[in-house]
């Protein structure tokens, strides 16, 4: 089982709110209030812990390893939130999202392939990591400059702990966890050719309620993402490339071959499922 250790492991490095968060550094005269919205919305996003959480444990009922693991995510990441409207709380009452505004992310996601999430959100983790560093040096207040720093700490984490199940599973699932891995990994290493990022937050995850089916689609401000992308922490082309290249790169760990593009990864994915598709029908 990987819980006990993964479990030590994140309990060593883990911070405190009262103790690691400088709060008393706080300069009011660099926080605007373009800023503070963004806040409010990134607090509600990381809120979305909860219904994700919700879906990994209906979907995997039989690995209470990683189940068990969940209890750690789930814990940190709501942390995230709290954080976020802790410094709200403190520097910009009026915004602290409303128990309404959170409860309005909680939604059922639809059954999904588990090794096929679990792929998404590691990659989701790579993201998230680059999303708040930059976010980090785009904001000018001290206090939330640290607050992203620490939590691309712990994304880069929940990453490598994705990462471990992926090993796991290929040593227990083996072409069929292949597969599953570089499909998702092509789609989200693809994401400089789409329209919008890909990340769990916007993709649609409940086919009933389409298209107001996203995390996004279920902000106060369904365009924030995209605003705060592109105009606000300037997530540009050199980020995008950073977050490509962490994905090939921790594929070609997994998958023990080096892939230095999307498309040689494409590539070993159709050479997988080749063997699969040639295999005769049972009579």
């Amino acid at each position: 089982m990987l819980y006990p250790e993964l479990f030590k492991q994140l309990e060593s490095v883990r911070w405190d709110m009262d103790k690691d968060i400088p709060w008393d550094k706080f300069d009011a005269s660099a926080l605007t209030d373009e800023q503070a919205q963004t806040i409010k919305m990134n607090a509600i996003t990381e809120w979305a812990a909860l219904p994700a959480t919700e879906m990994f444990l209906r979907d995997n009922r039989d690995d209470s390893d990683f189940s068990a693991f969940m209890s750690i995510w789930f814990f940190e990441e709501q942390k995230h939130s709290l954080v976020l409207m802790e410094y709200l709380r403190r520097f910009r009452p009026e915004l602290v999202p409303t128990e309404q505004e959170l409860h309005d992310i909680r939604f059922e996601f639809d059954p999904a392939p588990p090794l096929e999430t679990l792929m998404l959100h590691f990659c989701g983790e790579i993201r998230l990591n680059h999303w708040y560093r930059r976010a980090s040096e785009w904001h000018t207040e001290p206090v939330i400059k640290q607050i992203y720093a620490t939590l691309s700490q712990d994304e880069a984490r929940h990453g490598g702990a994705y990462l471990r199940y992926m090993k796991r599973a290929i040593g227990k699932f083996g072409s069929e966890a292949k597969v599953a891995f570089a499909k998702v990994g092509v789609l989200m290493a693809s994401a400089r050719r789409t329209a919008q990022a890909l990340h769990p937050t916007n993709l649609h995850v409940n086919k009933a309620m389409f298209p107001n089916d996203t995390i996004q689609s279920k902000l106060p401000n369904p365009e924030w993402l995209e605003h705060w992308l592109d105009k606000q922490i300037d997530f540009d082309a050199v980020w995008e490339t950073r977050v490509v290249d962490r994905i090939l790169h921790n594929m070609s760990l997994l998958m023990e071959q080096p892939f230095k593009t999307v498309q040689e990864l494409n590539r070993f994915r159709k050479s997988l499922a080749v063997p699969a598709a040639a295999e005769p029908l049972p009579t």
